[in-house]
């Protein structure tokens, strides 16, 4: 990749988050090996916002502890501290939250449509064109329950990883992942002029400002909603998502509970997913490892 890719104009995002509770708190790095670390380090000193954003990770991971694949400059690396005031039932309804903001975002600042473009693959993979494109991964805490009073969320770490300038995968993840810049020949034209940057040669990329701006502000809005609702509830997927209703799926097997295949059929009042299962039982997953049969 081109040197010109790590170019990050940091003061510029500032200006672009000013009104939201991120302002001032973004920190940018060359180097790191994870941005979830450093958030989680803030977080158990005591901090409760904050914004971390690396140009490439050494050891970035996913869910399940794989690797994120994250060469300098191509992609969106990046952790944000949040600590809303909501009952830990609602942590789920967060995670779906964060998927939106990220989904929004991108429908902001390029041509991509949702959700037959841009799509959440329940709770929170971004897939793009049918290939995973990014990942969101939240570590949370809570504080203790008082008498009669449900436990408390203490803060959530929430780990982005978006493939934005990525041209090329390594063979095993080529034929599941993808980048906005990869998928952009299906399109005539960007969205906006600003939303490109000349590297060399006349070659254009996507630089990573607007679009970290556009998720930073999405997400400061889906956090305000969630707070104003202390009430239980997940959000509204409808055309959002298509993989929450209808959608023919593989569940991976994940500890001592085996894989099955099923449609989905909604979500719970928690907002996990809903599995009518082909041996005819109605399943509740609990966490992510779906894909299409």
């Amino acid at each position: 990749m081109p040197n010109e890719l790590r170019v990050f104009d940091l003061p510029a995002l500032e200006r672009a988050i000013a009104a939201t509770q991120f302002v001032g708190h973004v920190t940018h790095l060359e180097t790191t090996p994870s941005t979830n670390d450093l958030a989680l380090q803030a977080a158990l000193a005591g901090a409760r916002t904050g914004v971390w954003i690396a140009d490439q990770q050494i050891a970035g991971r996913g869910r399940g502890r794989h690797a994120w694949h994250s060469p300098a400059g191509a992609g969106i690396y990046m952790t944000a501290l949040i600590a809303p005031p909501i009952p830990m039932q609602s942590a789920l309804a967060l995670s779906l939250r964060v998927a939106i903001a990220v989904q929004s975002a991108i429908v902001a600042t390029t041509p991509f449509t949702r959700p037959n473009e841009i799509d959440i693959r329940w709770p929170n993979d971004l897939i793009l064109n049918g290939k995973k494109c990014g990942g969101i991964l939240i570590d949370t805490a809570s504080n203790p329950a008082r008498p009669n009073q449900p436990a408390t969320l203490r803060y959530a770490v929430v780990g982005i990883g978006i493939n934005l300038n990525h041209t090329t995968f390594p063979a095993e993840l080529d034929p599941i992942a993808t980048s906005l810049r990869r998928e952009l020949p299906n399109h005539l034209e960007l969205r906006s002029e600003p939303f490109t940057r000349s590297v060399e040669n006349g070659t254009k990329c996507l630089p990573r400002e607007p679009l970290i701006a556009a998720i930073l502000i999405a997400l400061d809005a889906e956090t305000q909603s969630l707070t104003a609702n202390l009430e239980p509830g997940t959000p509204d997927l409808a055309g959002i998502s298509t993989w929450i209703t209808g959608k023919r799926v593989r569940v991976e097997a994940r500890d001592a509970t085996p894989g099955y295949t099923g449609t989905t059929a909604g979500l719970n009042p928690s907002g996990f997913l809903l599995v009518k299962g082909d041996d005819g039982q109605l399943h509740t997953v609990l966490s992510g490892g779906l894909r299409e049969p």
